[in-house]
């Protein structure tokens, strides 16, 4: 899911160095990194590491109606790539996102890191097996990396067709998604009996419902988690506009808010990766930053949530 509302929220304050000790220089289109390493972390089920930071395509890449926002979208991409990326999430419910990146993918040279995820959201194991074929299509790729089923839509009847398709090599992992907090019952029961190798829902500092049951039982399952809407549909910015951001966050090489949202997220221990979405080239190299340096420690996220819950 994505940040509706993200051109429009951050402009004014992300731009904070957050009290770092050294001035580095950085080439054009290059996001902060204190430390060249990219974080990663495993997918439990066979242990591949994926960047934690990923990238989101709703409403963002729902473009294709405007050839100039078409073009910026390939920008946006490439920023991601060269800025260690590697999961690109999307959906059919997300209007014309898969055929804009599939457009633009074919013309990105070094999008070899690309993790493919999308989704199969309609009624039906005929319907859906066409609609995940229309998907492999719009993306021009030989085989996607993750198909998930979108908030849960006849969960049951996709699910045995995911095995299938596992089963035979067309696609890497499966797994199944929420954003609704109302379906987090219905998720648990799922999880609990159904061998998904990914999860996604949403986690953020406002939003800490997952951590009672969500989190805790894919670690216990051994599924990678996804978090999605992880500035609350850039609501987050609006809580944090104007105010500065805390000395301390330094301290885990952060520089801006945008990086203190998400390696909040992605310093839990159950969660893979987050994927914020955005349109824009600048918004990317802030986001990528968050994938790079130290990330906080238990206690350090404790006061980032009262830090967070104080402004």
């Amino acid at each position: 899911m994505g940040n509706r509302g993200d051109k429009f929220k951050r402009r004014t304050f992300l731009k904070q160095l957050g009290g770092l000790g050294a001035t580095l220089l950085l080439k054009p289109g290059t996001a902060f990194s204190a430390d060249p390493s990219a974080i990663t972390k495993p997918i439990p089920v066979t242990g591949e590491r994926l960047p934690v930071i990923g990238m989101g395509s709703w409403i963002t890449f729902d473009v294709a109606h405007n050839p100039y926002e078409s073009v910026a979208r390939v920008k946006v991409l490439q920023a991601f790539f060269d800025n260690g990326g590697a999961l690109v999430d999307s959906s059919p419910m997300y209007g014309s996102s898969e055929e804009v990146i599939g457009k633009a993918l074919k013309k990105i040279p070094n999008k070899d890191a690309l993790f493919a995820a999308t989704k199969v959201w309609i009624l039906g194991k005929n319907s859906g097996i066409r609609q995940m074929e229309s998907s492999q299509h719009l993306w021009g790729v030989k085989r996607l990396d993750l198909m998930q089923i979108h908030n849960m839509l006849d969960w049951e009847t996709h699910w045995e067709t995911l095995r299938e398709w596992k089963a035979a090599g067309r696609v890497r992992y499966v797994g199944i998604t929420t954003s609704h907090g109302s379906r987090h019952e219905a998720l648990v029961k799922a999880m609990e009996k159904t061998p998904f190798d990914f999860v996604q829902f949403t986690y953020n500092l406002e939003d800490r419902e997952v951590e009672k049951r969500l989190l805790p039982l894919a670690q216990e399952r051994g599924m990678a988690v996804i978090i999605n809407r992880p500035f609350q549909r850039g609501g987050l910015f609006n809580h944090v506009r104007g105010k500065p951001l805390p000395p301390w966050a330094a301290e885990f090489d952060c520089r801006n808010w945008a990086q203190f949202l998400l390696k909040f997220i992605v310093s839990h221990p159950a969660v893979t990766c987050a994927i914020p979405a955005t349109s824009r080239v600048d918004h990317i190299l802030e986001n990528m930053g968050a994938g790079f340096g130290r990330l906080p420690n238990a206690a350090t996220r404790k006061r980032m949530i009262g830090h967070f819950e104080r402004l």
